[in-house]
């Protein structure tokens, strides 16, 4: 028998009383106790109580309406649960092509002013808690942080957001999206945030096709009236020497989750600060404008990994990144220059093979799991008192280890053991989650299942939205 799949069978058998041990130990001194999940479930659990039958393939939906613009630079096609953007950058320049994609937007959703500008404020107000908002010096602050933005990038936003704006100006909640506005809506993870995720990658010692699979999961704030829903994008940004595909939402030009043409893939998760400390935007850049330069420049995932961890001084927040391709996988865990002076973090790669801060367990070393909370040893700590990270990493752990050969299939079942609407525990496919991506690294395959309405399915649905290659 091989050895890794007799290793695994063994651990089978002790899984449970590891995840039980891992509770009970992580949780003794005060924290509360919060029960995991898996198998089947009794009536009134929180498991999700069906069998889940998924395969490695995923549909392809049928187009609904294909919108063009007038030099060709965006073409958008519109789907049941997402819109298809191409922005061509090989036949106009980066303003031109920002401009012609606000104004394709436009023929392609009429009222995407409407749908935006009520969540970017409901961001803003979230990001203040309540405090009274100086809306001056948020516009101070948008604009700093604009300027620090690579020039061709810059200039793209500004096109975008001149042609969507149309004249209006100022902070304004009237239904119209001003300049400035559109502005903050490409700055959100840098300049308002938040962002709640977690992430999975296994390396082809463990997966049936000898590739790489990974898989994220974003959560977000959908929006009060779960307006995010309804504007789910995939935008396919062609260069002559390149792609990228970013998955993300109409009209954002910054990098939530994205791959370019080498297989690099990266996603954000939020960490921040335990001991809150003031935000500064003064000298620093925007993380995801950052990583969108690492996606168009670097052909492996460990150059713009180091690039990035490299940079993290400079970040508006503490953050970690998933940055993996069909060889490596990599957190970067970046904390940020004054976190870092305090003697509160370090900036760190860490890797399947990194020492983990005492406390934590986990068994399956071909696989690299991220939730929002530095994880390396000495690191800062974001998991005790935290159930949210302890609950999400102690179950990622038990259900790695419970599969011996990774498929597709298998990783979409991941998201499928919980049910999503409930409070009773912390679960890893919850109530935020706005999207699911998975990249086959055998096929170059991207999988996703977007959430629509107030609550992701229990069991996700994934639709295959493309290939990186």
């Amino acid at each position: 028998m091989n050895k890794h799949i007799f290793v695994k069978r063994i651990k089978k058998l002790c899984s449970a009383v590891l995840c039980i041990c891992m509770l009970l130990t992580l949780f003794g001194c005060g924290g509360p106790e919060v029960p995991v999940s898996g198998g089947m479930r009794l009536a009134g659990s929180v498991n999700v109580d069906s069998e889940v039958s998924y395969t490695d393939d995923s549909p392809i939906q049928d187009a609904e309406g294909v919108f063009t613009s007038d030099r060709g630079l965006c073409t958008i096609v519109k789907y049941p649960s997402y819109y298809d953007v191409t922005l061509d950058y090989t036949k106009g320049s980066p303003a031109e092509v920002g401009e012609e994609y606000a104004m394709t937007i436009m023929q392609a959703v009429p009222d995407y002013e409407e749908t935006l500008e009520p969540y970017l404020f409901e961001n803003i107000r979230s990001a203040f808690s309540g405090r009274d908002i100086n809306m001056k010096a948020l516009e101070t602050r948008i604009l700093t942080l604009e300027a620090s933005i690579p020039d061709e990038y810059r200039e793209e936003i500004k096109g975008f957001a001149m042609a969507i704006s149309c004249g209006e100006e100022g902070y304004l909640e009237n239904g119209k999206l001003s300049y400035i506005e559109a502005l903050t809506m490409q700055l959100i993870p840098d300049a308002l945030r938040p962002t709640a995720c977690s992430a999975l990658s296994v390396s082809g010692d463990i997966t049936s096709s000898g590739e790489r699979i990974t898989m994220r999961n974003l959560e977000w704030s959908l929006g009060s009236s779960y307006q995010m829903t309804g504007i789910h994008s995939v935008t396919h940004m062609n260069r002559e020497d390149g792609s990228i595909t970013s998955i993300a939402m109409l009209g954002l030009l910054d990098m939530i989750t994205a791959i370019n043409s080498d297989g690099v893939m990266i996603g954000i998760l939020d960490v921040g600060s335990v001991n809150a400390m003031p935000f500064v935007y003064e000298g620093k850049k925007c993380y995801t404008f950052e990583i969108r330069y690492a996606l168009d420049h670097f052909e492996t995932a460990k150059d713009a990994a180091e690039f990035l961890n490299a940079e993290s001084g400079d970040f508006t927040w503490c953050n970690n990144l998933i940055v993996t391709d069909r060889k490596d996988a990599f957190c970067c865990e970046n904390a940020t220059r004054e976190v870092q002076e305090a003697g509160r973090a370090v900036s760190v790669i860490r890797t399947s093979e990194s020492e983990l801060m005492e406390g934590l367990e986990w068994d399956t070393p071909e696989a690299l799991c991220v939730v929002n909370s530095f994880t390396t040893k000495g690191n800062q700590d974001g998991f005790t008192g935290e159930p949210a990270n302890i609950n999400r990493f102690v179950k990622y752990n038990r259900w790695v280890n419970d599969i011996t050969l990774f498929t597709v299939a298998e990783m979409k079942g991941i998201m499928a053991h919980e049910v999503v609407d409930q409070y009773e525990v912390v679960n890893v496919h919850n109530s935020g989650t706005v999207h699911t991506v998975i990249v086959d690294y055998a096929t170059g395959n991207i999988h996703v299942a977007f959430t629509i309405g107030g609550y992701a399915d229990d069991v996700p649905e994934y639709i295959l939205v493309g290939n990186y290659m």
